[in-house]
């Protein structure tokens, strides 16, 4: 892996990434702008963190809500199918809104309703009521998924510089905060009606703080009438080009759903390891992506988003493969946490390359991009459990890992014309940016 070789050359056969160079960047930027650039950042770091935070909060408190309605494993799971039904149907939805109206305007709602939603579940009667109200929490989330991942591309456009990744390690971090505070909550002995209030009034409050800081974006009408060079030719379908960018984000995700299922029963009852060593697995593969994520952008700057996503695909699939086939409870764990570490930064960098492809659908083409990367994170792990009730489990779980190698050798997918930055992001937060490309060579972003 090498950095590209020449900031000035006209043509980067790596990222395909049109970008002003440096000085020129800093230039355009006056000094207003800066911090109002920094401000749309920290405000979609904010909507990352609280949809984290609501998922994780949920998931702590799964067992209270059971216990507590007297279900059944199946009747759970049932009643679970409502979280995916919704977040489905709100992707479905979302990416037209986005498109129509801009993401400033769909996000915030979501992100207030976000707080409003998590608290229904856990005062249900029943199964029925439950799966009704956790098809509302899912429709939301799905919702503020497409939406504030497509307001993440507005400020990287605006900034001239690659954030999803640090964004997505956010997200990351909100559902350990969840998970963590549901889990104080519990062993204090409060309910999960508490803990949903008490956790739904923080998402809230960031939500309403981030609403004072984001980044309003210009929607794809508006720029039409007004002339917009963001703004292309309406079509009602998105291109092939992003179809094959969620072929690439079903794969992960089914890889993602398989560690998260499957890792700690193969260290559990294949390699015959401890509940508590067994459980190292998804620890070592969540641990490792949030840290990858995190590194993600300065990776992406560095090397272009086709060769890091061909070079995170090859350690994903060869640690896991490796690891899987040592036979070893420790290679185990070693080999999730590579299977982990190159996991991390190739969704952050699919989603981007789908909001970039074409400003004018970016909705439409991030919600086809995260509908098929649900799908496959639903579908994967009763994609391996059929497979090892056929095969084994061992030779099962080799699937993830060669659906890993599949996308660093697709990886030239990636490679796209992304539109400049703009000439001047906005000096007030909430005022849409400027639509001018900021005239320049080619360069490489500048680093955080």
């Amino acid at each position: 892996m090498t950095p590209r070789d020449d900031p000035r050359d006209d043509t980067d056969e790596s990222s395909g990434t049109n970008l002003p160079a440096p000085e020129e960047h800093t230039m355009a930027l006056s000094a207003p702008a800066l911090p109002a650039l920094l401000r749309a950042r920290v405000a979609v770091y904010g909507l990352f963190l609280l949809a984290g935070m609501a998922i994780g909060t949920w998931t702590s408190r799964i067992p209270a809500i059971k216990a507590d309605l007297r279900l059944s494993d199946g009747a759970l799971s049932l009643g679970l199918l409502g979280i995916a039904a919704g977040a489905i149907t709100g992707m479905q939805v979302v990416g037209r809104l986005v498109d129509r109206y801009g993401s400033y305007r769909i996000m915030l709602p979501m992100a207030v309703a976000q707080g409003l939603v998590l608290v229904v579940p856990a005062y249900m009667p029943g199964l029925p009521a439950l799966a009704l109200s956790l098809f509302a929490f899912g429709a939301v989330n799905g919702t503020l998924d497409v939406a504030m991942n497509a307001n993440a591309v507005v400020v990287e456009r605006a900034s001239g510089k690659s954030m999803m990744s640090s964004f997505h390690a956010v997200f990351s971090v909100g559902g350990f905060a969840g998970a963590s505070a549901g889990g104080m909550f519990a062993h204090a002995g409060m309910s999960p009606g508490v803990t949903f209030a008490a956790m739904g009034a923080v998402i809230m409050i960031i939500a309403l703080l981030s609403a004072r800081w984001a980044m309003r974006d210009v929607p794809a009408r508006e720029a039409a009438r007004a002339g917009s060079p963001d703004a292309g030719p309406a079509r009602r379908r998105v291109g092939g080009g992003v179809l094959l960018l969620g072929v690439l984000a079903f794969c992960c995700m089914i890889g993602e759903g398989a560690a998260a299922d499957w890792g700690s029963v193969y260290l559990r009852d294949s390699l015959g390891s401890s509940p508590g060593f067994a459980a190292a697995a998804y620890a070592a593969f969540s641990i490792m992506m949030t840290a990858g994520r995190f590194a993600g952008d300065r990776l992406a700057a560095w090397l272009g988003p086709v060769t890091l996503v061909r070079c995170c695909g090859a350690l994903a699939g060869a640690g896991l493969a490796a690891g899987i086939v040592a036979g070893d409870p420790v290679a185990g764990v070693v080999g999730f946490g590579l299977f982990g570490a190159g996991l991390s930064c190739i969704i952050p960098q699919v989603f981007s390359a789908a909001g970039h492809r074409d400003p004018a659908q970016s909705g439409r083409a991030l919600a086809a991009v995260a509908s098929l990367g649900y799908t496959g994170f639903l579908a994967g792990p009763v994609l391996i459990g059929g497979l090892a009730e056929a095969v084994t489990l061992p030779h099962a779980l080799l699937v993830p890992a060669v659906l890993a190698l599949f996308v660093a050798f697709t990886a030239p997918v990636m490679r796209s014309r992304r539109p400049e930055p703009t000439s001047g992001p906005p000096s007030e937060p909430a005022s849409e940016p400027m639509s001018g490309p900021a005239p320049g060579r080619r360069s490489e972003p500048a680093r955080d």
